[in-house]
């Protein structure tokens, strides 16, 4: 029996707890896309580059999503994140599911210097 979308992001969300890019990946379609201001990855490779980024970005972060929204197989999530150097307050995503995987995720977010305590 295939995951709903909303089994399926949790799946997501977890795993990008984690940290692990293959476990982050295999939530995703092989022929999923990937979009972000920068451009279009494809594939579980591309997602895995992409969300490396994003993790990059936001090292070790305590992820706050944000009010999701599911509208069948569409969620539009927004989120903010705390990192160790950096933190990001307007963090949007779209994800579209299908089988029980991500099909396509689109994210934008500002990535701001954390201010010292």
């Amino acid at each position: 029996m295939e995951r709903t979308p909303e089994e399926t992001f949790q799946a997501h969300v977890s795993a990008l707890s984690s940290g692990d890019l293959d476990a982050i990946a295999a939530n995703f379609a092989p022929d999923a896309v990937f979009i972000t201001p920068s451009g279009i990855l494809r594939g579980r490779d591309g997602v895995k580059q992409g969300i490396g980024a994003v993790l990059t970005d936001l090292p070790n972060a305590q992820w706050e999503p944000k009010n999701p929204k599911f509208a069948d197989d569409v969620l539009f999530l927004e989120w903010a994140a705390t990192a160790d150097t950096t933190h990001v307050d307007d963090g949007v995503d779209t994800f579209v599911f299908r089988d029980g995987l991500i099909h396509a995720q689109t994210v934008r977010y500002t990535l701001l210097p954390s201010t010292a305590p």
